[in-house]
């Protein structure tokens, strides 16, 4: 399975966050930009450290007109107790079925402990306020992820 084309729409999505309110991509066109990072599972250490490196940079998201939506295969009552211990403030979307995961090209087969799996492969999307994805980072480093996305965003303004 391959990525979205660059410069072509972001597949559209509609998916519950941690609170169970439906999120769609179309609800920040013309208003924001969207960061959209795929993550395997909740309340594990490395997509704790993930997701509170982009908790701990929220302001500088938000000085660039920019939303963070995180998606994983998380239930959402697990996405909720995730936000809650860890004080998340930006949503997380539950891909349960997999469906948006596919369609962005990160479901397919990992490797773990000489373990064989299907699961997300760890990707971010970043797509433009026009709704058309502008980069795509698929080598993410969970430590520096924030910093990676907010340096590519103003290299790159619009």
């Amino acid at each position: 399975m391959s990525f979205p084309k660059l410069g072509n729409l972001a597949p559209a999505f509609t998916l519950p966050n941690q609170r169970g309110e439906p999120v769609a991509l179309k609800d920040f066109r013309d208003r924001h930009a969207v960061v959209l990072y795929f993550y395997p599972k909740a309340m594990t250490p490395g997509c704790t450290v993930q997701a509170c490196g982009i908790r701990d940079r929220r302001a500088a998201f938000a000085e660039l007109g920019v939303v963070v939506l995180g998606v994983s295969p998380d239930p959402v009552a697990r996405l909720a107790k995730f936000a809650e211990r860890d004080a998340l403030d930006f949503d997380l979307l539950s891909d349960a079925d997999h469906a948006i995961a596919e369609r962005y090209g990160v479901w397919g087969l990992k490797k773990f402990m000489g373990r064989e799996f299907m699961g997300i492969r760890r990707t971010t999307f970043i797509i433009g306020r026009d709704g058309r994805l502008r980069h795509v980072l698929d080598k993410v480093k969970t430590a520096s992820h924030q910093d990676d996305v907010l340096a590519w965003l103003r290299q790159n303004p619009g």
